[in-house]
């Protein structure tokens, strides 16, 4: 079965803020836009367990925000910047200049 992931003129901006809003995908985000290319989902620190886990790569999938594919048994996951900015100019950027929580004391 092949993954899903919608054309850029599918994104819709009150899915990408929902998958945004959660603190742990946008951690993922955070991780990715800082990163060169794709990343596996293995390489990314997460605390949460395999099944949560698959669903945060899922809604990131679904929302446009992440392009998945397989390498070997790994899966990729790359930021799809070039989309968003296309679709929703600065937007990703002003989610992605805010300070986490950690930095705001």
């Amino acid at each position: 079965m092949a993954t899903h992931h919608p054309d850029r003129a599918q994104l819709l901006i009150e899915d990408v803020l929902a998958a945004l809003g959660n603190p742990v995908r946008l951690g993922i985000v955070r991780e990715l836009a800082v990163s060169d290319g794709e990343r596996t989902c293995g390489s990314l620190p997460l605390e949460v367990t395999k099944a949560t886990a698959t669903h945060h790569w899922r809604v990131l999938r679904e929302s446009g925000v992440t392009r998945e594919h397989k390498v070997g048994r790994c899966k990729a996951i790359e930021l799809r910047r070039a989309d968003l900015d296309a679709r929703f100019p600065g937007l990703l950027d002003a989610v992605l200049n805010t300070l986490p929580p950690e930095a705001r004391s």
